[in-house]
């Protein structure tokens, strides 16, 4: 299947089934799917909780409104999906070093002018302390996007979830103290016969009016 039909046949998961469970294989994909998402300029802003078994769920589900319980309790997994509250010299640091290891500079100086170039983008494009919070928080909704596209493509369904308690799910989670703040959840796994949206049309503005071409 191409990643158009993915797109085309995906939906919203409403209902799970709890008795399937995700393969080692489906597990680590997942992972990589996450891991390997794009940002800007690579910093990575991120940090990703993924919860598969029942403690972790329950952990978690006070931070959950109630009318999404059930998807979190009946999913195979869930990530909480968590931006760094500020972007700090040992962030760029970690960045550059990983970018280092992974050879990613021919030589220092490139690996210098990598790390200037980064670090002056930020200073003149990014804004005030408020501006660079959110611009950080666009990052992880790529690959919220990444999982939504990703887990139908490996035969799963997924679920975005913004019906939580930010301040709640930082703090069962101990985000404040990890220099973290939750921004959005998602849940993955099998849709069950109960989920009412597996069988409804798709329904999407046409082409014309959504789409220009200059």
């Amino acid at each position: 299947m191409s990643i158009v039909e993915v797109a085309k046949q995906r939906f919203t998961t409403k209902a799970y089934d709890p008795e399937k469970k995700l393969t080692p294989e489906q597990h680590q994909q997942l992972l990589d799917l996450l891991r390997f998402s794009p940002s800007s300029l690579n910093l990575q802003p991120w940090h990703f909780f993924v919860v598969t078994s029942d403690e972790g769920k329950a952990q978690i589900l006070p931070g959950i409104r109630e009318f999404n319980a059930a998807k979190v309790q009946n999913a195979a997994m869930v990530v909480v999906f968590a931006t760094v509250n500020q972007l700090d010299d040992q962030h760029l640091a970690a960045v550059h070093a990983q970018e280092t290891k992974d050879g990613r500079f021919k030589d220092q100086a490139s690996a210098d002018a990598q790390d200037k170039g980064r670090r002056q983008y930020i200073e003149a494009f990014t804004g005030d302390d408020e501006s660079k919070r959110h611009w950080l928080e666009h990052q992880a909704y790529i690959s919220l996007g990444f999982l939504l596209l990703g887990a139908p493509a490996l035969g799963l369904h997924a679920t975005p979830i913004e019906g939580f308690d930010p301040e709640k799910m930082d703090e069962v989670l101990g985000l404040k103290e990890k220099g973290l703040h939750s921004l959005v959840v998602a849940s993955v796994g099998f849709n069950s016969e109960k989920d009412f949206n597996a069988t409804l049309p798709k329904s999407r503005f046409s082409e014309q009016d959504v789409i220009t071409e200059l």
